[in-house]
């Protein structure tokens, strides 16, 4: 019997992917293991952005290394049909007050899109009696962008 091989996704079946969900993980290169901590993601058709707790493990190891691997996934709840992405590159943080401005305000738009609990907000550093907009106008987090992706790992199964 052979062998039977996960298909490949294409670009744009992969790029869907990643419009159309909102949660990552990202694995850091750790000490002797790699990290790996849930994030929220915004997708500009080109780049991956997320927002960062200025606290953590994974700061340290972003300072040590920034390469990263990001991990998308879409599954059925009896795993029938899944697919995922997974893609290596190296995490930079955004400057530029307008910029970091632009990209807080999608995440907020991405919450309230996605009527996401506001306990959301503890995972970036704010209350979840604050306002979203306390996202925009406070700077608890970092705002980081995956850039020089060096590969792309797509595989679906099903349908």
């Amino acid at each position: 019997m052979d062998i039977q091989k996960i298909p490949q996704m294409d670009r744009k079946e992969y790029d869907q992917l990643i419009i159309d969900e909102y949660v990552c993980r990202i694995a850091f290169k750790g000490k002797e293991h790699p990290y790996i901590a849930p994030f929220l993601y915004i997708f500009d058709g080109k780049h991956m952005f997320f927002l960062s707790t200025k606290y953590g493990k994974k700061i340290e190891f972003f300072q040590q290394n920034p390469n990263v691997s990001v991990e998308v996934d879409r599954y059925s709840r009896d795993l029938s049909d899944y697919s995922f992405v997974t893609l290596l590159g190296r995490l930079v943080e955004v400057k530029g007050d307008n910029k970091k401005k632009t990209i807080r305000e999608r995440f907020v738009q991405l919450i309230k899109d996605k009527n996401l609990s506001k306990n959301i907000l503890k995972a970036l550093g704010h209350s979840p009696e604050e306002p979203l907009e306390s996202i925009v106008k406070e700077e608890r987090n970092y705002v980081w962008k995956l850039i020089d992706v060096k590969e792309i790992i797509a595989l679906k199964n099903g349908t």
